[in-house]
């Protein structure tokens, strides 16, 4: 695998986290339709925080993702953000 370095005006970074998280009690709830609503949501709010998706997995109880965050936003704000809105964006497209 290449090394891909990003640039800004003065420096270069290449900031890559492993993410796992589970559903409460990590309840094997993650089939079929809600396995596509849920990386199309995930997909989406990374778009929007311009972090990339380098892989990603859904299992039936867990969901692991390689993130490229940049460095100017904490991983704590973000998984906040994602694991906040992804649960609300999901509640309204499945109630």
């Amino acid at each position: 695998m290449a090394k891909k370095n990003n640039d800004l005006a003065h420096t270069k970074w290449m900031c890559k986290y492993h993410i796992v998280f589970p559903p409460k009690y990590r309840r094997k709830i993650i089939y079929n339709q809600l396995k596509v609503a849920i990386r199309d949501i995930l997909k989406q709010l990374c778009s929007y925080k311009g972090v990339e998706i380098i892989e990603g997995h859904l299992m039936p109880d867990h969901i692991h993702m390689l993130v490229s965050i940049p460095p100017k936003m904490s991983v704590s704000s973000f998984m906040g953000y994602l694991k906040g809105k992804s649960a609300l964006m999901l509640f309204d497209k499945t109630c």
